[in-house]
């Protein structure tokens, strides 16, 4: 009989159940039966994960107009903050890629987590192009029209010319066959690659920009409207990366205007 620890330290190296884990099932060692239970858990999350992954993919070979066609999928990160630029992704994924089991909406995955399937994604993609689109040009055009333009941007930047786009919910001046989906980066795993390397590029970008204006905390904040946010901008006032044309800060210009 194999040792508590051996045991333990198999269950977790496993990738998949396997013969000799039979004899767990009559284990009456608490410690074992917690592992396999621990174990039988993770396999069933691996489960869902690779079914969610399939439908993913079978979403995303749903827009495909002939086989081999090359499909892009884009999203956005940004969009709300009161500061730093909004940031667009435009990629292209192979056919079949087990590394990306996982893959979601950026907002659903940990910073951590995020940050490994970023570097998956650049690993994997047959192609991929990000975009900042500045808080200076947002101003200028108003943010949506901003988000557009930056993500057309981005398609227009692929080395691959795509013969079909998907969006999250935008649709984008291109003269390429598109379509703008609700929720895109839950759904397809091309769109949620997308937005994952938008959300991490723009979190790297604010935490470097931190560190030019530590006193607003973007590193922290990545430039939305939290509480300790809107006090630092009420005692220093906007930087060049703050979007003038967001309230309160536009209202705040007023005022100071005014006086």
């Amino acid at each position: 009989m194999k040792t508590i620890k051996e045991i333990v330290e198999a269950l977790k190296n496993a990738k998949t159940y396997e013969p000799w884990m039979q004899e767990l099932e009559k284990d009456e060692r608490a410690s074992v039966q917690k592992a396999f239970l621990q174990f039988q858990k993770r396999m069933e999350k691996q489960k869902k994960l690779h079914e969610q992954f399939r439908q993913k993919q079978s979403f995303d070979e749903s827009f495909l107009p002939f086989e081999g066609a090359y499909l892009a999928g884009v999203d956005e990160a940004g969009r709300g903050p009161l500061a730093g630029p909004v940031v667009t992704c435009a990629v292209i994924l192979p056919k079949d890629c087990p590394e990306l089991v996982g893959v979601n909406d950026s907002k659903q995955l940990s910073k951590k987590k995020r940050a490994e399937f970023a570097e998956i994604i650049k690993k994997h993609a047959i192609d991929y192009y990000i975009h900042f689109q500045s808080a200076e040009v947002i101003d200028e055009i108003n943010i949506l029209e901003a988000t557009k333009q930056s993500m057309k941007t981005c398609v227009e930047n692929l080395k691959i010319r795509p013969d079909f786009v998907i969006a999250d919910a935008v649709s984008i001046p291109i003269d390429i066959q598109q379509e703008a989906i609700v929720k895109g980066d839950a759904k397809s795993l091309a769109i949620g690659a997308a937005s994952i390397l938008a959300k991490h590029e723009r979190d790297l970008y604010m935490e470097e920009l931190h560190k030019q204006y530590p006193q607003y905390g973007f590193d922290k904040n990545a430039g939305y409207g939290t509480k300790e946010h809107l006090e630092a901008i009420e005692r220093f006032g906007p930087t060049v990366h703050h979007r003038k044309t967001f309230e309160p800060i536009k209202s705040m210009l007023e005022e100071k205007v005014k006086l």
